[in-house]
């Protein structure tokens, strides 16, 4: 490679945008295939009968990650998207007919937390929890994010693991627990457990199997807030992939790459149907295992395939137009299951939909009255389901499951008359998910964070087994959600962008 090398990023997802942009601006020659006719992955757009909905993600956390990849570019990110804060940041349904709102403020958060239950001392766990978040948030900047990482290897200065410091981090990554019990620790209360849960949806994976690090997620919302871009999350995508135009990608939407050409263990271009093109690096968005198994193929392919990763959960979708808002319902909203160990245990252990599921809800006409008629509602409804096992017949099963949620939200969410209110429906199964968006068995956010030790290690997003191959996306490094997503794109063109200088350095000196 060299320091103006072509680069060829395969998949439009966040990540892609965002490692196309930032190898642009780095002064490479980029050129972004996608197989879909629309750049943005699972950030796209449904428009029908006068409704608008996101297609994927709704929840914005963490700004500043898109605001480091428009400054790579010299641009500021207010020029492309209007942000607006949303405080309450959720509103929660409980089974017993209880509500309460997720604060941004830790001190307010916790004196409503102390109304909702009061005499257990619930403000004061929820503070001390999130005391343990903060600390986990500040080792994940220094060990985690902004950095090419495939395992506890990467993350540590050899030569500084006698530094005490640095052993402190270590050990109070608190290796020991889940996410689950650090919370059940903290806060006694099962309702108010069940909401700071949640947090690890952000990454499809249950409580009780993911390790303790991931409680940083809830400072990490707490301290940078939930935002929604003006127009919707689809506003995220066609901002980054008006950043990369400007900066003179070529952009290469209804072009899918079938295959990477390798020789000599390094990458040499990508195969599509008009041919082969010569490129010195790629970036692959594709899910990771499927990289391997599908692009990479081979020895290598086959041997990726065999290491022991476990696709995220999956989902159902709903999109509905409603004639008429519910006023009581929050821009996002959760609507949680009687049972959370018997919904987590229906989806990751025994592999089948949960017989009660949380519904996560999106309801934004009170933010954006642009996504629905006057008075109407864009409903986005989404319960996680597991990921595609081999039994799974989603045009059978999504009938009688549709039933299931539509009557979880009649009961709990105060909707008894949500069917009559329906004027637009369109939905996505796991199968659809699958299909449309080439993820590992439906896997809506890439692979599972599961296990105390390594649950929250990825791919890494520089390839140790193919020279030029680089990996963005929630199935690599740092893993799902949009803020993380888009991180895994600027670390990715961050190493390509090293590899690259660091080459034409040697073969400068070479030459001279």
């Amino acid at each position: 490679m060299r320091s103006e090398s072509r680069v060829a990023v395969v998949g439009s997802g966040l990540g892609g945008l965002a490692a196309a942009c930032v190898s642009a601006a780095r002064g490479h020659k980029v050129t972004l295939y996608d197989k879909n006719g629309w750049l943005g992955g699972k950030a796209a757009v449904l428009h029908e009968g006068g409704f608008r909905f996101d297609m994927g993600p709704t929840i914005l956390t963490v700004p500043k990650v898109l605001e480091r990849i428009f400054q790579e570019a010299g641009r500021d990110i207010n020029d492309y998207l209007d942000l607006r804060r949303l405080d309450p940041q959720w509103r929660c349904f409980f089974d017993d007919g209880s509500r309460i709102d997720l604060m941004q403020d830790v001190a307010a958060m916790a004196a409503e937390m102390d109304r909702f239950v009061p005499g257990v001392g619930a403000g004061e766990g929820y503070k001390k929890f999130i005391g343990i978040s903060e600390h986990l948030h500040g080792v994940s900047e220094r060990f985690f994010f902004w950095k090419p990482v495939e395992d506890l290897f990467d993350t540590i200065n050899i030569r500084a693991n006698m530094n005490p410091g640095t052993l402190r981090d270590v050990l109070s990554l608190r290796m020991h627990a889940t996410v689950a019990s650090t919370i059940r620790g903290k806060v006694k209360d099962a309702r108010l457990a069940q909401m700071l849960d949640h947090f690890v949806q952000y990454v499809g994976s249950s409580p009780y199997g993911a390790p303790a690090v991931l409680c940083a997620i809830a400072h990490m919302q707490t301290a940078e807030g939930v935002w929604y871009p003006m127009g919707g999350t689809r506003a995220v995508a066609e901002a980054l992939a008006k950043l990369a135009g400007e900066l003179g990608a070529t952009l290469k939407p209804d072009e899918e790459v079938a295959g990477l050409a390798i020789e000599n263990g390094a990458v040499t271009g990508v195969r599509t149907k008009a041919g082969t093109t010569a490129f010195d690096a790629v970036i692959s968005n594709m899910d990771s295992v499927r990289t391997y198994r599908e692009l990479v193929g081979g020895e290598v392919g086959r041997a990726y395939e065999k290491k022991s990763f476990e696709p995220a959960c999956s989902g159902v979708v709903l999109y509905l137009g409603l004639n008429r808002a519910y006023p009581h319902l929050n821009h996002h909203d959760f609507v949680f299951s009687r049972d959370p160990e018997e919904e987590f245990d229906y989806i990751y252990r025994k592999g089948e939909p949960a017989p009660d599921p949380t519904a996560y809800l999106a309801a934004p006409s009170s933010t954006d009255p642009s996504v629905a008629p006057e008075g109407g509602e864009a409903l986005y409804v989404l319960v996680h389901t597991p990921y595609l096992r081999p039994h799974h017949d989603w045009k059978k099963m999504f009938p009688a499951y549709r039933q299931v949620i539509l009557d979880k939200l009649k009961r709990t969410a105060g909707m008894p008359d949500l069917e009559e209110r329906i004027v637009v429906e369109r939905y996505l199964t796991p199968q659809d998910i699958h299909e449309r968006y080439k993820v590992l068995n439906g896997a809506i956010y890439g692979l599972a964070s599961h296990g105390k030790m390594m649950g929250a290690f990825k791919p890494g997003n520089r390839s140790r087994q193919v020279r030029g191959l680089y990996l963005a996306g929630g199935a690599a490094h740092p893993g799902p959600g949009m803020p993380m997503v888009m991180m895994s794109g600027w670390i990715a063109a961050d190493a390509l962008d090293s590899d690259a200088r660091g080459a034409s350095a040697k073969a400068d000196l070479s030459a001279a």
